[in-house]
């Protein structure tokens, strides 16, 4: 192997969406993910429908205002 041309390993800290931290080594100081083992949907068996459900409605919710204008519009013609 080559002299000086690796990365230094860090002790490094992840932190995660849901609040979970923990320590690992990275070349990185810290790092923050989005999603881990703890909160994610396959290792905690629970779903995210609530979430789905949500986003579903606030998309109806948006053009369901825009259909009625839609229709007058075109009925004005």
């Amino acid at each position: 192997m080559q002299a000086e041309i690796h990365p230094e390993y860090h002790l490094a800290t992840v932190t995660c969406a849901c609040g979970a931290v923990w320590e690992t080594r990275s070349t990185r100081k810290q790092a923050r993910v989005g999603i881990c083992s703890k909160c994610h949907p396959f290792y905690t068996g629970n779903s995210r429908s609530a979430d789905l459900e949500g986003r579903i409605d606030a998309f109806n919710r948006r053009y369901a205002k825009a259909a009625p204008a839609a229709a007058a519009a075109a009925k004005k013609k």
